[in-house]
């Protein structure tokens, strides 16, 4: 394949969400020191696109003048064509729309093809303003096995941004009540005792191995989707995990992840698992 083993892959189209895209991911790659591989996909090989990647790599250098760049341009399908130069990446990172009013968010094609089949994780940069004051990384965890990495990415990301993670576990379920109307189940007393030993638990080992990062647990009976996109709107990123089958109905299911990266206002990591 073309990209470098290792390399950050960001899809580009030329728009102004793109710009944002190549811009988180450049400052990702210079803060890892690794690659990036800017990719375009086109119907025709014409100058226009290769005028969007000329566009992109100007502003990487902008950016992340040390960065080694790597630029494919190919007659292909969006998402298939990223599907392949992930391979073997550390990330893919796409925007939320792409050029124009269509709507190309995670519940598109693009995006949803990525989360659905990409083997690294998956940041889909939001719109809005990159460079507000926020605080810190955000990460939904269930108190399983699965989310060993999802717990290691948003401590390495917190590590390498010297910035605060909030490991936030949300075990709320809506049920049926009376006269049709849904409600969010409360724990008890013991339920979120067992929760809050279950997270610490998941935590203990990281910690150990990043002991730079300051760590807030929070456990809570809300609605997981709903509570971290309101968590975003105070975060510089927002991680989650998401079973590729779609076998687990509770954090780590991609219905999770689709429902926090439609409402937050900041970058959402979602890490296979």
């Amino acid at each position: 394949m073309w990209s470098t083993p290792g390399t950050i892959v960001v899809g580009v189209d030329g728009s102004a969400a793109s710009a944002r895209v190549v811009r988180w991911a450049a400052a990702q790659a210079a803060a890892e020191h690794r690659p990036l591989t800017l990719v375009h996909a086109v119907k025709v090989l014409d100058g226009g696109g290769r005028d969007v990647l000329d566009s992109a790599r100007e502003l990487v250098v902008r950016w992340a003048p040390a960065a080694e760049v790597v630029e494919v341009l190919e007659i292909a399908d969006a998402s298939d064509l990223l599907l392949r130069t992930s391979e073997g990446a550390a990330m893919v990172v796409v925007g939320s729309r792409g050029r124009g009013p269509v709507r190309s968010a995670l519940l598109g094609s693009v995006s949803l093809g990525l989360v659905r089949h990409a083997t690294c994780p998956v940041v889909v940069v939001r719109p809005g303003n990159l460079g507000t004051v926020r605080n810190g990384v955000v990460v939904g965890v269930d108190a399983m096995p699965e989310s060993r990495p999802v717990l290691e990415f948003a401590y390495r990301q917190a590590s390498l941004r010297d910035l605060p993670l909030t490991v936030f576990h949300a075990c709320g379920s809506v049920v049926a009540g009376a006269l049709q109307t849904a409600y969010v189940a409360p724990m008890t007393a013991v339920e979120r005792a067992t929760e809050h030993r279950a997270v610490a638990e998941a935590v203990a080992g990281m910690t150990e191995k990043y002991p730079e990062v300051k760590v807030t647990t929070r456990v809570t009976d809300e609605v997981p989707a709903d509570s971290l996109a309101r968590l975003g709107e105070r975060m510089n990123l927002v991680v989650v995990g998401a079973h590729q089958r779609g076998l687990l109905d509770r954090l780590l299911t991609g219905s999770v992840s689709a429902g926090v990266v439609e409402h937050a206002t900041c970058p959402v990591a979602v890490v296979p698992v």
